[in-house]
């Protein structure tokens, strides 16, 4: 059996804590943003845990965490 592929792009997004949990960044940041608040942005900003419903789909794009 071949060793499995890592998907580069989901890698370059996604980081792992020391718990290994899977650190994500927010969406929606990339333009039109004057109609967007101070604190809405403020707030996107922040990174944040991927879902636990996305959680198994990301174990095979990045089998190797």
């Amino acid at each position: 059996m071949p060793k499995m592929k890592t998907h580069r792009g989901a890698a370059k997004r996604l980081k792992v804590t020391g718990s290994g949990k899977v650190k994500r960044k927010k969406a929606y940041t990339s333009h039109i943003l004057t109609k967007k608040s101070a604190k809405r942005k403020r707030n996107l900003r922040q990174s944040t845990l991927v879902s636990n419903g996305d959680y198994k789909r990301i174990k095979t794009l990045i089998p190797y965490l």
